[in-house]
């Protein structure tokens, strides 16, 4: 009797010890845990060990073929819709604006990312606190119309020490990785010779020939636009009188201002204006003052703006012409160039593109040399 319990204690123990090998535990709420294998694979060829060791090589090795062939994988191992881009407006109502925001908008979906466009409506402490909201958010590229460039520049740094990629358009932001800008007096100077040339086809024999600037110099950066157009026309027109320079680069800001000029001036005869948004409120209020195309009376611009194209088609009009920078295709390239920059990593120098300003006069556009 002691041989048969002491044979069926021997086979219970074995039994014990055979199951004890690679076998599935249960944790204290009696879940599965994961499985366990014995060390004991010394010498052995094809161990799990091996086996372990080369499967999770393999893996790895996948892992990097998928990253590699992958077109919308980013450095950071971001795709394509975790990618978030912004772009801090100085002024919505300005027309040109909302061009280069449709080009970023349509940009951000052709890429597949996310895009937001917040307007810092002129407003200096706004714009800062738009900026400072989207490095907090955690955006991947920012682009900036910068209102002033002193009051952001300090954000600016701090967006690239946190790899956020930065440009601007329009005005410059110094310390952008990319800068889509324009020569600010060069512009101005277009404006200006556009003007002059039909002042001195039109009116060279008059003796004054008065002209009011609408310009934008309440942002520091585009003063010598101002000054590229008030300094072209003394130059090329010795007849012309500068009676007005005030910065209103809104549509109402304009009418105001030239309704404003008309009292004391009711025989003006130019609006020179720095951008399609001052000159069409300036074209509006000579419109309703009783101005026609039979009248030696003009406005000139800069942006060719639909607002502004639409003026110039008006039958007997006085919108005599404007200047092309292809908004549109900045807000566009600008997103383009922030994307590339999130996946491949910021430049290590500074990125210039210049817009290039094409003057638009009124012939041109009505047989068709134009095209927008």
């Amino acid at each position: 009797m002691k041989k048969m319990l002491k044979m069926g204690f021997t086979l219970v123990l074995a039994v014990s010890m055979l199951t004890g090998c690679g076998s599935e535990t249960k944790t204290a709420d009696g879940s599965e845990a994961v499985k366990e294998t014995t060390a004991d694979t010394k010498g052995t060829k094809g161990s799990d060990t091996e086996k372990t060791a080369d499967t999770e090589k393999k893996e790895t090795e996948t892992d990097e073929t998928k990253k590699q062939s992958s077109g919308t994988e980013t450095a950071t191992g971001e795709s394509g819709k975790d990618v978030k881009l912004g772009f801090v407006c100085m002024n919505l109502g300005n027309p040109w604006f909302v061009e280069v925001k449709k080009g970023f908008e349509d940009a951000c979906k052709e890429l597949g990312v996310t895009g937001m466009v917040v307007d810092s409506q002129y407003d200096v402490d706004k714009q800062v606190s738009d900026l400072e909201s989207l490095i907090n958010d955690n955006y991947n590229g920012i682009m900036i119309s910068p209102i002033d460039q002193n009051a952001t520049s300090a954000l600016i740094d701090k967006a690239k020490d946190n790899n956020i990629a930065v440009s601007c358009v329009a005005q410059s932001q110094d310390n952008a990785d990319m800068r889509y800008i324009v020569d600010e007096y060069e512009y101005g100077s277009i404006i200006g010779e556009n003007a002059a040339k039909w002042i001195n086809e039109n009116l060279k024999d008059q003796e004054k020939v008065k002209v009011a600037i609408i310009s934008q110099d309440n942002v520091e950066a585009v003063i010598p636009r101002g000054d590229g157009v008030q300094e072209t026309l003394e130059k090329m027109c010795p007849n012309v009188e500068i009676v007005s320079r005030q910065a209103g680069d809104t549509p109402e800001a304009g009418m105001k201002i030239i309704e404003g000029v008309l009292q004391q001036t009711p025989d003006l005869n130019i609006v020179a204006a720095v951008n399609d948004s001052g000159g069409i409120g300036g074209y509006q209020a000579l419109v309703a003052a009783g101005f026609t195309g039979d009248d030696p009376v003009a406005v000139f611009s800069g942006d060719a703006t639909d607002e502004a194209l639409n003026a110039m088609k008006e039958d007997n009009t006085i919108y005599r012409g404007t200047v092309d920078l292809n908004p549109y295709g900045a807000g566009f390239e600008s997103a383009e160039k922030l994307f590339e920059y999130v996946k491949n990593g910021r430049p290590t120098e500074q990125e210039d593109i210049y817009l290039k300003p094409v003057a638009v006069p009124l012939k041109d556009l009505l047989d068709g040399t134009y095209k927008k």
